[in-house]
């Protein structure tokens, strides 16, 4: 359960079957292609061509195997990852994983609010603070239609919007002139001095979202419950993989498409490291169809990612605190910052860039919990890791974690 609201998933008594069980991971998806990442993947492509590509490909490989171990953890247990460590951690420490936690899930909802009230500006020159407000509105009714439709319904309006984003970043390509040596070169793994690691850790922040790891596993558990051991565990741990295999998919195809789309048209060009001045340029170069394409992919990328953040929040404060608050409440309270933020003026690209350093705090205390849990036999059972799992899920959660770090690091030091 999500938030204080009825657990409306099928019971465990009665699977479903086939395309049925895939939606948990379509809904964690949405985490990949917010716009931080737009900002990102953008700013990657004008900047440094197709030199970056091979990020976006390596973050979406480990971004697989996160996602997977994380809906894993919920499918064998019945249990999400913060509700693991609320069981595990003692009042203290619990607290104050569950502050730094908070602080990260309230930094990823400002910047899809601003991402939101950036595509309605565009689209129809609303003040930012009013698209903040507008995409406040729509997240809340968002929310209560998993409140009072269900889960499945909510993974199905969800998965429509991550369509229409799609549609809305990859359509200029259609009109670009791809240089397809080019593009090959860029999936070698080579930087051109401190600038381009300090992007790629961006990017890799923007890709890599902690608030993503902890709801996985909620959306697994809510959707399947705790699957009994044998077949039918077997058979939903095959639908899962198949689930996050598809929504990372199409999840970094959107991402390296936003990033081929700015290499191809936007090199060099002034003003690309703003979302408005990347929107613009691609208005100027591509056309003014592709531009008012892309800002409805921005819109429907704000909208979704932001109720999805308010599910994950919900979700930590329940497995830390053993705390319910309804979803709409919690989705006013955070609302609350980033209008305020709008309020006073505040440079929204900055604010974004702003968001992803605090997010790379975070990605370590949730990706190494969740390796460490699903690598225990007292946990996961027969189910824990392999031998060679552990090693590939460690190398992954420490270049992760260095690469954070490293962008934390390097933006401080300016």
């Amino acid at each position: 359960m999500l938030g204080g609201m009825a657990d409306t998933a099928a019971p465990p008594r009665k699977r479903a079957a086939g395309l049925t069980l895939l939606g948990p991971a379509f809904v964690a998806a949405i985490a990949y292609v917010d716009p931080g990442n737009v900002a990102a993947n953008l700013t990657a492509g004008a900047r440094y061509g197709y030199l970056l590509l091979w990020v976006l490909v390596a973050a979406n490989a480990c971004a697989v195997l996160v996602q997977y171990l994380s809906a894993k953890l919920g499918v064998v247990t019945g249990r999400s990852l913060p509700e693991h460590l609320g069981l595990r951690m003692r009042r203290v420490p619990r607290l104050l994983f569950w502050a730094q936690a908070e602080v990260v899930a309230a930094a990823t909802d400002v910047a899809e609010v601003i991402g939101g009230a950036l595509a309605l500006h565009l689209l129809f020159g609303l003040p930012l603070v009013v698209g903040g407000a507008i995409t406040g509105v729509v997240s809340t009714a968002l929310l209560l239609l998993h409140s009072r439709r269900g889960t499945r319904t909510f993974e199905a309006v969800v998965t429509g919007m991550l369509a229409v984003l799609t549609v809305g970043f990859c359509a200029g390509l259609a009109f670009a002139n791809v240089s397809g040596g080019e593009l090959l070169a860029g999936l070698v793994p080579r930087f051109e001095g401190s600038g381009s690691v300090v992007l790629a850790a961006s990017m890799l922040g923007a890709t890599v979202m902690p608030h993503a790891v902890y709801l996985h596993s909620a959306l697994a558990r809510d959707r399947h419950g705790e699957t009994p051991a044998g077949p039918e565990r077997r058979r939903v741990l095959v639908a899962t993989r198949w689930d996050v295999a598809l929504a990372l998919v199409v999840a970094g195809g959107v991402n390296v498409c936003m990033l081929v789309l700015a290499a191809a048209t936007l090199p060099g060009v002034p003003g690309t490291d703003t979302i408005p001045g990347a929107q613009q340029a691609i208005s100027d170069h591509v056309g003014p169809v592709v531009g008012v394409l892309f800002a409805v992919g921005l819109l429907a990328s704000g909208l979704a990612s932001t109720s999805v953040g308010c599910m994950a929040g919900a979700e930590i404060m329940h497995g830390l605190l053993h705390v319910r608050v309804p979803l709409v409440v919690r989705r006013l309270v955070t609302l609350v910052p980033a209008i305020v933020l709008l309020a006073i003026g505040a440079d929204p690209t900055t604010l974004l860039v702003v968001s992803q350093v605090v997010l790379s705090f975070g990605i370590a205390f949730a990706i190494v919990p969740l390796v460490v849990y699903t690598s225990r036999r007292n946990v996961m059972g027969d189910d824990a890791n392999a031998p060679a799992t552990r090693v590939v899920a460690g190398v992954v959660a420490l270049v992760i974690v260095a690469l954070n770090v490293a962008l934390v690091v390097l933006t401080l030091a300016g």
